[in-house]
């Protein structure tokens, strides 16, 4: 059995193109795992940040607040009352009618079966 197909010639290779590429595939490979192990760590922290700041946003509840109900009653209604106006009264009431008609000429090149058509006779 003749082995050449799997003869090859290393004395033609130029081995400083090899080297350079190993070192840029070692060098990608590293950076791509020194990435990844970062916003491994990362995202765990990032998300205790936030939940750190939402807990921050939250207002504080406490049962012991007295508040001047005059006020806020006045304050409660014109709210309601802006919310109402708002979200009902806006927009006037529409017929969802649609009507349909047809038009005479139904001619058009674009649905034209001549022109869509590739004339092959000759």
């Amino acid at each position: 059995m003749h082995l050449s197909f799997f003869y090859f010639d290393f004395s033609s290779i130029d081995k400083p193109t090899v080297v350079a590429v190993l070192l840029g595939q070692v060098v990608v490979i590293a950076a791509l795992f020194i990435l990844y192990k970062l916003y491994k760590s990362l995202i765990p922290i990032i998300l205790k940040v936030l939940r750190k700041q939402k807990e921050a946003d939250l207002p504080s509840y406490s049962h012991n607040v007295k508040k001047n109900t005059t006020e806020s009653d006045d304050v409660n209604a014109a709210i309601a009352m802006a919310l109402y106006l708002h979200f009902n009264k806006l927009h006037d009431k529409e017929n969802y009618m649609m009507t349909i008609g047809r038009l005479s000429n139904s001619y058009s090149p674009w649905s034209s079966k001549v022109f869509s058509m590739r004339n092959l006779r000759r």
